[in-house]
């Protein structure tokens, strides 16, 4: 039987993607509801004192991020974490917005709002070109995208407007 990662718990256990990584761990209902919600309970999370000498990375990690939300400096002095393990706990995921200031997600829809010359193609993406099925990228502030009559190209978000 699963046991949750952080408090021992085994009530509705589950498992918990640590982005960016593809590694998981086990989180009771409780404990994965505030994480998601980002209300966190002091009291629940008390487990943390021990969740944070774990030798999973992941848990490590989870602990780290969310000690750091609790405001809890005395016990994240104590953590030790590797370089790359705190790298990834202070990974922050990148949030994509439009120029109105809208989120964007992969699959969305956008329209152009300034005509935009595509460097090396000697072409110029026309103001009110709508394109489907935009891609979030590795590239800060861009989105990966394929414009008729041009092909894949990136496209800087704040020339965008979601549809």
């Amino acid at each position: 039987m699963a046991v949750c990662d952080l408090c021992g718990s085994d009530v509705n256990v589950s498992e918990y993607q640590v982005k960016p990584k593809d590694e998981k761990i086990n989180l009771c209902e409780t404990c994965l509801s505030q994480i998601e919600s980002g209300n966190l309970d002091e009291n629940h999370f008390n487990c943390l004192n021990d969740s944070m000498w774990s030798e999973n990375p992941a848990v490590k990690v989870i602990t780290y991020r969310l000690l750091k939300q609790l405001g809890r400096g005395d016990l994240l002095d104590m953590m030790y974490l590797e370089e790359d393990e705190q790298a990834w706990a202070d990974y922050e995921e990148e949030v994509l917005k439009d120029s109105n200031g809208n989120i964007l997600k992969d699959g969305d829809s956008v329209t152009v709002i300034k005509d935009l010359e595509v460097k090396g193609a000697g072409k110029t993406v026309k103001r009110g070109t709508t394109v489907k099925n935009v891609r979030l990228c590795d590239v800060a502030g861009h989105v990966s995208c394929k414009v008729d009559g041009i092909g894949s190209i990136y496209l800087k978000t704040e020339f965008l407007k979601k549809i």
